[in-house]
């Protein structure tokens, strides 16, 4: 049994998510099913990280086992001449039949991307904020968040999950003369979790909510006193470190 680990990037836009589900297209299924006609057996395919509806990825990594014997050269030559347009396998490489693309990562990193002014062209991939903000107190914040925390008041209330508690290496915001970038890696996230943190900084730098407030939010241990969930639009999968 071979196992076959791919790099990928793809254009959330038209997708539910990545993970497989009922209720609209999906990255996951439209990929195994791409498998399973390449390959000709069933398919079970583990990606590193389940984005939600609307958000991109630049460096999502995948993996799934096989008995075929085509080269991956092939498969990948075969995959990228299947799929629709908005998803695109960068590599595709045979590693240890133990590699597992979720269990195994270090780190993951995502970026979010704000427009300072409003655009047609490439608006699916930012978010227009016409609002003046301080990125200085946006800065504040994310610094606030670099460690361990526990981050149960920025995750959706219906998370299932063991604990909340995830480990910061990078928070930071630079800016450009368009647009505020927000990188952020950590060795785990919860489901909405960016987007919450970048919905609640945003009201803090337009003055809605007090720097001092944010680590009683952090306590308050309820997505109610967070900051909204912001367009899924600006925000980017760009990194899984192994």
């Amino acid at each position: 049994m071979r196992n076959i680990k791919l790099v990928l990037e793809y254009d959330g836009t038209d997708f539910v998510g990545w993970q497989s589900q009922p209720n609209g297209r999906n990255v996951q299924d439209e990929i195994t099913s791409v498998l399973d006609q390449i390959l000709q057996e069933p398919i079970t395919l583990i990606g590193a990280g389940r984005t939600d509806s609307g958000v991109h990825a630049r460096g999502q990594v995948a993996n799934f086992k096989t008995n075929s014997s085509l080269t991956v050269s092939t498969i990948l030559n075969a995959l990228n001449g299947t799929l629709s347009e908005d998803i695109y396998i960068h590599s595709a490489e045979e590693v240890d039949e133990k590699f597992h693309s979720r269990f195994d990562a270090k780190e993951r990193l995502y970026k979010y991307y704000i427009s300072l002014k409003p655009t047609a062209i490439g608006r699916q991939y930012q978010w227009f904020v016409k609002y003046d903000l301080n990125i200085n107190l946006m800065n504040q914040v994310a610094q606030q968040i670099t460690g361990e925390h526990d981050f149960e008041s920025f995750t959706k209330s219906e998370a299932l999950v063991p604990h909340y508690r995830c480990t910061i290496k990078t928070s930071q915001w630079t800016k450009t003369p368009t647009m505020l970038i927000y990188e952020i890696r950590a060795n785990r996230f919860l489901h909405g979790m960016v987007r919450a943190l970048v919905g609640t900084m945003v009201d803090i730098g337009r003055g809605y909510i007090p720097v001092s407030q944010f680590q009683d939010i952090m306590a308050a241990k309820d997505r109610r006193k967070a900051g909204m969930a912001v367009s899924p639009a600006g925000l980017f999968l760009e990194e899984i470190v192994y």
